[in-house]
């Protein structure tokens, strides 16, 4: 089997979606700084599409600038995948580690992420008429990008595919389980902080008084 350098793996897991991840797998390869440096990209990718667009394509409205949501999309989501597909699969008598699931699903975003950078690039050059080819691209990138989550949790798992697609719902099942509590603790947080806040405002105040 080939013996690749850790950025030459990287490029075969993206060209060959149904082989890469199985040679990766086979030849213990995969980078986990690479991975992280991959889901910062994609992090910095969403920032430029949400606020670097083309105005004739997007124009936003906000006022000022809330890191928040590009935070959730990015490391949030992508860590509620890697946790969550772990817990299933671990259930499911998976032989995928939680290292190598980080590894081989921040791969599989590359195409997704590569689009983001791209069409942000072309929103300044195309005009609107042309705007097919940025839809065109943008669908071609997250297509490709569910092809090799889809054959990543197939490989790091040695799954067969109808197994797979039920790891893949159980796994998309569990983020939105886990996301869910993560909205209710940041809210229980928030309840405690105005609590706190306002027990402190009340005792300062009868303190000049």
């Amino acid at each position: 089997m080939m013996d690749l350098t850790q950025r030459q793996w990287v490029k075969h897991a993206v060209i060959h979606p149904f082989e890469g991840f199985e040679d990766m797998r086979w030849k213990k390869s995969g980078s986990l700084k690479i991975a992280m440096l991959i889901v910062l990209l994609l992090f910095l990718g969403e920032i430029a599409y949400g606020r670097l667009y083309g105005f004739q394509f997007y124009i936003s409205y906000d006022k000022t600038f809330n890191i928040i949501p590009y935070i959730v999309r990015s490391f949030v989501f992508f860590g509620a995948w890697t946790v969550g597909n772990w817990s299933v699969c671990t259930l499911l008598d998976g032989e995928g580690t939680l290292r190598n699931i980080c590894i081989y699903s921040a791969y599989a975003l590359i195409p997704y992420i590569v689009q983001l950078y791209v069409n942000v690039m072309l929103s300044h050059i195309l005009v609107r008429d042309e705007s097919v080819f940025m839809q065109v691209l943008e669908l071609i990138g997250t297509c490709w990008t569910v092809i090799l989550l889809f054959s990543a949790v197939k490989s790091v798992h040695q799954y067969s595919l109808k197994k797979t697609v039920f790891a893949v719902i159980l796994t998309i099942v569990a983020m939105l389980i886990m996301l869910f509590l993560l909205v209710l603790f940041m809210s229980l947080i928030q309840q405690v902080y105005i609590f706190i806040s306002t027990v402190y405002t009340e005792l300062s105040y009868r303190a000049k008084v």
